[in-house]
């Protein structure tokens, strides 16, 4: 593992030089370098990375992007942004809690934007005038109301990654949310996508239902978590849609990632031309963006009635195995 840490980093400095000796101006004009780094690769950030690039060519900007993979690893998280530090980027952007800490520890006198960070105070990222960003937060407690609605569950379980802040505030706002309704919440913390397995098995049995919020590491082991719920026929609820489809996951109600990305792109072009991050500050979602998942063939598997209403109302209806709406 460390062998291909080491060429992964060996490869990203080697390209530095390609990067740092682009054109700083054409015709006079200057051109920025944007830095990007996404913490790994899952439909949700891959799709907050393509809303970016689609919506900085809609602009007059002349730019640069260069686009870097941490593979969920948080020592590389670090890399890269010391890379971006050395090639003097003139915004750094962080998709995903992790890589926008490393940003914020590295490029203290750089223009940040964030993009998928659940909380950015609980992950301390409010302490720089330079900084702004799009927060994915989401509505904890709607999503406990729709899972005992509609499966009447006790009990309630969660995978959540310890070495997340989002990881760890999603759980505690499920575990605020199920205190107040009289629910039990029984959870089970991992490092790394590959415990996601394992993890999922040690509480299936003590469960009524599993629920998974944006938790990085665990969305992107999202089919692990989906074959041990399918297999003790339980009903997985997740606060994904992006990462859904192709799994048995029963419901699913998030933000639409692409316009999260779309969103990100915006506040890029605002600061660089001038806007103070620190009158932009902390951006949310609207419910505009928020969109429904239903799988009614998971549905009926469990014996879960979903009423017409709601059915209505999803962005996404699969029936068998496809997405109908």
């Amino acid at each position: 593992m460390k062998k291909l840490l080491t060429i992964a980093l060996i490869t990203i400095l080697a390209l530095s030089t390609v990067f740092a000796s682009g054109a700083k101006e054409d015709n006079g004009v200057k051109k920025y370098k944007i830095g990007v780094s996404k913490l790994l690769t899952h439909p949700a950030l891959d799709a907050i990375a393509q809303g970016i690039s689609d919506y900085l060519a809609t602009t007059d900007l002349n730019y640069e992007i260069r686009e870097e993979n941490a593979n969920g690893d948080i020592s590389t998280c670090a890399s890269i942004a010391a890379l971006f530090k050395e090639e003097k980027v003139d915004v750094a952007v962080g998709i995903a809690t992790p890589t926008a800490q490393a940003i914020f520890n590295a490029l203290p006198n750089t223009l940040q934007v964030y993009s998928s960070v659940t909380d950015p105070v609980s992950a301390g990222l409010t302490d720089n005038d330079l900084v702004c960003g799009v927060s994915d937060m989401v509505p904890v407690n709607t999503h406990l109301e729709l899972i005992t609605k509609l499966t009447g569950a006790k009990s309630v379980g969660m995978v959540y990654t310890s070495s997340e802040a989002n990881g760890i505030t999603l759980m505690e706002a499920m575990q605020s949310a199920c205190d107040a309704k009289g629910i039990k919440l029984v959870t089970v913390a991992v490092s790394t996508s590959a415990e996601v397995r394992v993890a999922a098995q040690s509480i299936i049995d003590r469960v009524d239902a599993v629920y998974v919020a944006t938790d990085n590491t665990v969305v992107s082991a999202i089919t692990a978590l989906s074959d041990v719920c399918a297999q003790a026929k339980k009903p997985l609820f997740s606060a994904d849609t992006t990462s859904s489809f192709d799994t048995d996951v029963l419901l699913a109600g998030g933000f639409d990632y692409y316009k999260s990305g779309l969103l990100t792109g915006q506040l890029i072009e605002r600061v660089i031309k001038g806007e103070k991050p620190t009158d932009i500050g902390m951006t949310l979602l609207d419910e505009a963006s928020l969109e429904l998942y239903i799988n009614l063939d998971v549905a009926e598997k469990l014996g879960i009635a979903i009423s017409d209403d709601m059915i209505k109302n999803a962005a996404y209806v699969i029936k068998d195995g496809k997405n109908t709406k």
